[in-house]
């Protein structure tokens, strides 16, 4: 049986004119068989895709020859049907919605702390300076349900735009802790570092890859559950194997010419 790729990918990056990459990454995901879904903004890219293995691939080279995206870091993970329903590629304000304008990513990144580093600190209880570590659960009330890390902070918000309202009212308890926030793949908790740092909390880190790369670097040390996911495998265990299979459906691979490769394919300037 053909074993699917699930990728997950984001990059904060200025893209001035974000419909006219909609254009050119819909027509490229349709000559293979990939669905998933990709948002573009003007503050960047976010990506969540499916198929087989040699199309996404493929898909992720083409897309490289774009400078904005040469080092996109996707994380993997495998599944033995397709997930998604079908392919979207949609233009919003936000790659991730905060509703929070001045935070710009693009702009300069927080801090990140690796997978290694984060179990090595969690294991000591404290990080290399000695000051206590507590992770930041930046996900949905549901989604940290489903599974989270020891002790993790969990302010119980139903989506992230209730991020900022939260940290007003608990910021307080996070004054002399080393704060790590996280989520699945690294993007809520960018722009929530971001936004701390702005509040004034000083030792303020983001998880590098969030969830998905702590498991593939770091397995289930410290995790407690699964890490939930908005497709049909439901949620991923350490082992990265979902928690439903979906079930396999016939590929319909379209017969169209190959994509070019020149560099002006993606180009929005």
């Amino acid at each position: 049986m053909m074993q699917i790729l699930n990728i997950a990918a984001y990059k904060f990056v200025t893209l001035a004119q974000p419909e006219v990459l909609q254009t050119s990454i819909g027509q490229a995901l349709e000559q293979r068989a990939i669905k998933g879904t990709v948002l573009l903004a003007e503050e960047g890219i976010n990506l969540f895709l499916a198929g087989p293995a040699g199309d996404i691939h493929d898909f992720l080279a083409w897309l490289k020859q774009d400078d904005r995206f040469a080092d996109l870091q996707a994380k993997e993970s495998w599944s033995g049907a397709q997930p998604f329903r079908k392919l979207l590629v949609k233009v919003k304000p936000e790659i991730i919605r905060m509703n929070h304008p001045a935070i710009q990513p693009a702009a300069g990144r927080a801090p990140a702390v690796d997978a290694a580093t984060l179990k090595r600190w969690l294991d000591a209880g404290h990080d290399d300076t000695g000051r206590p570590v507590v992770t930041l659960d930046t996900r949905n009330d549901f989604e940290a349900d489903v599974g989270t890390f020891k002790n993790a902070i969990d302010w119980r918000i139903s989506k992230f735009t209730e991020f900022p309202e939260a940290l007003q009212a608990h910021k307080e308890e996070l004054a002399g802790k080393t704060v790590v926030s996280f989520c699945t793949g690294g993007i809520r908790c960018e722009k929530a570092a971001i936004l701390m740092r702005e509040a004034g909390i000083e030792n303020v880190w983001q998880l590098e890859g969030g969830i998905l790369k702590y498991f593939e670097e770091s397995g289930r040390a410290h995790f407690d559950g699964e890490c939930f996911v908005f497709d049909e495998r439901r949620a991923l265990d350490p082992e990265l194997k979902p928690q439903v299979n979906p079930v396999a459906k016939p590929l319909s691979r379209p017969t169209l010419p190959a994509v070019p490769t020149a560099l002006g394919v993606l180009s929005d300037s």
